[in-house]
């Protein structure tokens, strides 16, 4: 006889399931019963609910497995939507399950606890696929089906919902699976064919990454080279190829060098900018589009080549359609140019520039660094050079405030033998300072790095600018030294780029969890070197490689 429980681990052991992030609560009790024989899978169980989204979400993008978070329902799972919403931003496999009321009295309204209005509508809004099991019998397929959908098409979070009377039950014979295989879509040849014959007959072929050719780096560099084509990566994509790759430009060098592309290859992005214009479009401009799905290919992008598939795989197709004895000549110089442009702008945003390159220098190549919606955040986004896949986490377009902790967290544990940092500010660091516990209870490898101002910046800079006053950005405080030290975590306080760097020294060397409050003052906006639409204080200075010919 096996209770749903234990038909629920055994799957998830069977599909290489090594950590679950949760928290225990009634409907949930005989999973968590049987993860306690499951010696094989930790179960990581931190402060509140919605860390447990956020450490999978951190989890999933690091390490290349599958993040899997278990909460309670009704509030429980309310309180871990806004990680839910970031892995669907950011494309991150990671499976939610759900508690639920007991079967018979689900959609029935007799105020059950945790009984919430349509639970299983909210799940599939935030997820590619979503399944409940109504038998103990049912649960490993349902698993196994979860796992499938996370290794095929687009990746994206998917959830299940497991009643505690199904939890409960038992039954005479288990049916298991073995671990779901990675199924990823291969793109038409003939398609890649053509974007090969376009982009070797290009004179300046550019390379466009996105998120979606994350895991595709060994490809774009590959393809990259043979084209002597820059390289520009977006937040999702930097890392894919390192920054110190004579090709590889951030969004912000590719101002410089889209204008003057007349073959635009666009790799796993959505091509859209923070007020859903297209990045870039010309007359004078072919663009192909490659990505897993076929929505990136809709207005309102200027039309182009379309292929459908795997990012990796289609790199690889075009790269193989490809004349073996091409010679492209270097783009070295003009890259070179470009990211000395850049340096020269991000130089300025100041002391944003200086306590990114004390990180930079103190971070090792393979470590990652969390960002965060704060002053230091934005600007590492643009301004941190990312030699390695996934040295940079950060929430896409959700935006999501608070959310660098807790994701922080979950990257130390999926890489304990790797220094993580996260970088955040007094205000988002708010939302989950209490996970300070987490870090301490599990010895998490992770710096925690608080800019306090006292105040949400980002918000009193826009009022003061927009409305000529500020109201209600003031922050109280604790005293982050006591509060770390309080849960058993080493602190220190600094309040410059030196005292930092002294500071992250000490940290590397005692191991553990650590939090470094730096504090500063008010910061000069690096939005306009973010983003193209926000009009930059000053004019910024003319493209090096000079005014396309139009």
């Amino acid at each position: 006889m096996t209770t749903g429980g234990q038909a629920l681990v055994e799957q998830l052991r069977r599909e290489g399931v090594e950590i679950v992030f949760g928290i225990p609560g009634v409907q949930l009790d005989w999973a968590v019963d049987a993860l306690c024989d499951a010696s094989d899978i930790r179960f990581i169980v931190p402060r509140h609910e919605q860390a447990t989204s956020y450490m999978a979400d951190g989890y999933a993008r690091t390490t290349g497995k599958e993040g899997v978070c278990m909460v309670v329902p009704g509030p429980g799972m309310l309180n871990a939507l806004a990680g839910l919403a970031t892995s669907w931003a950011c494309n991150a496999r990671v499976l939610f399950i759900a508690g639920q009321i007991p079967s018979p009295t689900i959609g029935k309204g007799f105020g059950m606890l945790h009984e919430i209005a349509d639970q299983s509508g909210i799940l599939k809004s935030l997820t590619k696929w979503h399944g409940i099991a109504r038998t103990p019998s049912e649960i490993p397929a349902l698993v196994h089906e979860a796992f499938a959908q996370l290794r095929s098409g687009r990746p994206r979070p998917v959830a299940i919902e497991l009643p505690p009377d199904v939890l409960q039950g038992v039954a005479d014979e288990m049916r298991y699976f073995d671990a779901a295989p990675f199924t990823p879509t291969p793109v038409d040849t003939a398609s890649a064919k053509r974007a090969a014959e376009m982009l070797a007959s290009a004179k300046f072929p550019v390379i466009y990454a996105g998120g979606g050719a994350r895991e595709a780096g060994e490809a774009l560099k590959s393809l990259a080279e043979t084209l002597q084509a820059p390289i520009v990566m977006t937040e999702g994509a930097r890392g894919a190829v390192s920054a110190r790759h004579p090709l590889a430009l951030s969004t912000l060098g590719g101002r410089c060098v889209l204008p003057h592309a007349d073959v635009v290859l666009v790799a796993g992005s959505r091509f859209l900018d923070g007020m859903a214009k297209p990045v870039f479009a010309s007359p004078n401009c072919r663009l192909i589009y490659l990505n897993i799905d076929e929505a990136a290919f809709a207005a309102p992008r200027q039309a182009g080549l379309n292929l459908h598939g795997d990012v990796r795989l289609g790199l690889e197709a075009i790269g193989a359609a490809l004349d073996k004895g091409m010679q492209r000549a270097s783009r070295a110089d003009d890259v070179a140019k470009v990211k000395a442009w850049e340096d020269r702008q991000t130089g300025a945003i100041q002391p944003q520039s200086d306590y990114v390159s004390v990180l930079r220098e103190h971070i090792a190549d393979d470590a990652t660094l969390v960002s965060e919606l704060t002053q230091v955040g934005y600007f590492a986004n643009i301004a941190y050079r990312v030699h390695a896949p996934h040295g940079l986490v950060t929430p896409g377009f959700q935006g999501t405030l608070g959310y660098g902790f807790p994701t922080a967290l979950g990257v130390a544990a999926g890489a304990p033998a790797k220094r993580t940092v996260s970088v955040t500010g007094d205000g988002g660091f708010g939302w989950a300072l209490q996970e300070l516990a987490t870090a301490a209870k599990y010895r998490l490898n992770l710096t925690t790095i608080v800019f306090a101002d006292g105040r949400f910046g980002n918000v009193q800079r826009i009022q003061k600018r927009v409305f000529g006053r500020t109201f209600a950005v003031e922050l109280q405080n604790p005293d982050f030294q006591l509060l770390a030290g309080s849960f058993g975590v080493r602190s220190k306080r600094v309040d410059s780029p030196a005292g930092l760097a002294a500071a992250l020294k000490a940290a590397e060397m005692a191991g553990g969890p650590s939090l470094i409050e730096v504090q500063v003052g008010e910061m000069p906006s690096p939005w306009a070197l973010i983003h193209p639409f926000v009009p930059p204080l000053n004019p910024p200075p003319p493209n090096p490689l000079g005014e396309p010919n139009i």
